[in-house]
This record gives C-alpha cells, sequence and structure tokens, in this order.
C-alpha cells in the first residue's frame, strides 16, 4: 500500500504481532519499533510480564494465537515461542493465511519441521525462518567474495565457536538446570547458527564425523565438540565448538553485531581455495600474485575488503516487512531451517555413535 505525499509515493508500514516475549522476543519487538517499514501491531503471551510488556509497548495483549486471529489480523507474526510450539503455531499462521517468521530452529523435532514445510508449499505460505546472521553484511560480502572465485575452487573450511558460558548468576542452576542435561549443550544451542553460515559460504554439508567430551564441567550434556564436514562440492571442513573455552574465536566476539559481547581482531572461519583464502569476519584475503607463484616458498598478496556492519536482526525485520508485502522472496526458507537442523540433528547421532552420519 502506498500514500501520496511531498510529491513521492511511501511505503505503509506492515503490522507485525510478536508470539512470545521472551528474550529474543523483547529483541524482535525492540527492533519492530525502531523499524522503518513495520509496526508492532500486538503481543501474543500468557506469563505475567508480557502484560506489562504489551501496556509499555502500547498494543493489545493476546493469550493464544486463536484469540488474536479471532481479534485482529495482523499482517505478520513472528514466533518467539519455546522451540516445541514452533510447528503448531507455525501452523496456524499458515491456515490463517498470515506471513510468519519463525524463530530458529523451524522445529523441535525433524520429522515435525517436515510436516510444517510441506503444510507450507501446498498453502504457498510466506515463511521466513529466523536464521538471522544470514542477514547479516558480513556473511553476504563473504559469499560474495566466494562465489566471485578469487579464491579459487573451495578446498576447506577451519571454522570455531569458542566461547565461556558464566558458571555465575545462575545460568546452569534452578530454573536453567535443563541446560546440564541432553538438549541443552551446544550442539543443539549454538552449532545450528554456525552450520547455516558453513552453508551459505561454503556449500550444502552431506556427511559429518564428531566426538564430543564433557570432561571439564561434567556435565550430562557436552560442553566441547570436535566436528568434521564433508561439503558437496568436495571441500572438507573441521570445527571446534565450545561452550567452556577461554578464547575469543566465535561469532559473536568477532563480527562485532552484538555490543553485549567483547570484540576481538580474530577470524570465526577460514575459507581456504586453491588461490588465497579468506578470514571472515576480518575479511582479511591473502591470495598468490598469479598461477604461477603457486608455491607455499612464495609470499601471498594481503589485503582486507572493505567492510559494512548492522544489525542482522534489524536487517531481518525489514526483509520480513519485504516479504509480506511481496516484495522479496524469504532468504531463509522453511526448507533451509529444515536443511540446518537436519545437519546439527547428525551431528548429534555422530558424536552418540563415532560413525560419519549423512546428511541426505
Amino acid at each position: 500500500m502506498t500514500t501520496a505525499g511531498a510529491g513521492r509515493a511511501t511505503t505503509a508500514k506492515v503490522r507485525i504481532a510478536v508470539a512470545g516475549a521472551g528474550l529474543i522476543g523483547l529483541r524482535h519487538i525492540e527492533e519492530i519499533q525502531a523499524s522503518r517499514g513495520a509496526e508492532l501491531a500486538s503481543i501474543v503471551d500468557v506469563s505475567p510480564k508480557a502484560a506489562g510488556t504489551a501496556r509499555e509497548a502500547g498494543v493489545p495483549l493476546y493469550a493464544s494465537l486463536e484469540q488474536l486471529f479471532a481479534q485482529d489480523r495482523p499482517e505478520g507474526v513472528i514466533l518467539a515461542t519455546p522451540n516445541q510450539m514452533h510447528v503448531d503455531q507455525g501452523l496456524e499462521c499458515i491456515a490463517a493465511g498470515v506471513p510468519v517468521l519463525i524463530e530458529k530452529p523451524v522445529a523441535h523435532a525433524l520429522a515435525d519441521g517436515i510436516r510444517l514445510c510441506e503444510a507450507a508449499e501446498r498453502a504457498g505460505a510466506k515463511v521466513l525462518v529466523g536464521h538471522h546472521r544470514r542477514h547479516s553484511p558480513i556473511l553476504h560480502k563473504a559469499v560474495e567474495i566466494v562465489r566471485s572465485g578469487a579464491l579459487g575452487s573451495l578446498v576447506g573450511v577451519i571454522g570455531s565457536a569458542v566461547f565461556y558460558k558464566p558458571d555465575a548468576d545462575g545460568y546452569y542452576d534452578g530454573p536453567n538446570a535443563w541446560r546440564r542435561q541432553p538438549g541443552g549443550g551446544p550442539i543443539l544451542l549454538n552449532m545450528i547458527h554456525e552450520i547455516g553460515n558453513l552453508r551459505a559460504m561454503v556449500g550444502e554439508i552431506v556427511a559429518v564425523q564428531a566426538f564430543a567430551s564433557n570432561a571439564t564441567r561434567g556435565f550430562e550434556v557436552e560442553d566441547t565438540v570436535a566436528i568434521n564436514l564433508r561439503f558437496a562440492n568436495g571441500a572438507l571442513g573441521t570445527f571446534l565448538l565450545s561452550d567452556t573455552a577461554a578464547c575469543p574465536k566465535s561469532w559473536e566476539q568477532t563480527s562485532q553485531e552484538n555490543k553485549a559481547y567483547a570484540s576481538y581482531d580474530e577470524d570465526a572461519y577460514t575459507i581456504i581455495g586453491t588461490r588465497g583464502s579468506l578470514g571472515v569476519p576480518t575479511m582479511r584475503v591473502s591470495r598468490y600474485l598469479s598461477d604461477a607463484d603457486r608455491s607455499w616458498f612464495k609470499p601471498f598478496a594481503t589485503h582486507a575488503e572493505p567492510l559494512e556492519r548492522a544489525d542482522p536482526l534489524a536487517n531481518q525485520i525489514e526483509h520480513f516487512a519485504a516479504v509480506i508485502r511481496g516484495e522479496a522472496r524469504p532468504l531463509v526458507t522453511c526448507r533451509d531451517g529444515l536443511a540446518n537442523l537436519r545437519v546439527t540433528d547428525a551431528i548429534v547421532e555422530a558424536a552418540r555413535t563415532g560413525r560419519v552420519v549423512a546428511t541426505a
């Protein structure tokens, strides 16, 4: 919808409801309120705190999506609810004909994710999955460099997400004791972000191996995982994942996108080709001056590609608004979200069994 004014057309803001007013839901609310293309229509949540959040935002509060759709008609819904609610609520949005952004993971279980994707495809629904890093200018730049052929044919990738989750402030105790149990470790909570990055930069992952350890904290769940990856294009990868490591080599600590984290001039990924390599997120490129110089005895020409930084969560909201208006197709589709979940599940299985696990 457009309105004329001051000699030019302006696009009306789309009305988006947010289901779930927890930590990530509050971030979505914050970004909608700051958005150029969206406005907050309402909040869906039954928690006592949600009433205060809705009152402060000046929007109605509904106890369920059913109540929301009966009394209002938002142009889009963001599901920031617990993982096990994503599929049923996503199906409600699809049945109501309302575009939906589903926070990652797209589903709590692979079979349920398949059911959701098939329903979305039958209905021709607009479904976006909240792998927000795909909206990062850093990741876009890395993908651009790889696809330009500047690195040559891809050989492999070395990646890491190593950081220290605090022992203090009840992070693992009381109501958060679930983080000590299977499902509460870094494979399911953190690795799914990395899988989305790796698939975007290097390509589809077809098989994984993994060793997991709980030797540092001694919880029932893993705290450190070493992962091998095979990509469809023949490239190989290694990845070290740990939430008990005093090291800055993680996306959060290097991308400078979330100001809650300390920032370091380090790389979380090194993408390696036959002509050169790329460090991400520093965007440092090392290339041989010519094909004739490709030898470990010869020096590299090195430079850092210019880089824009922006909050990917803010970019995701603008993208969702564009999807709702029909101006863009979802950057992260339901099938993309399902592919990320499939690889993460394969890593869990590989760590459990010690076998190579195919992702197809």
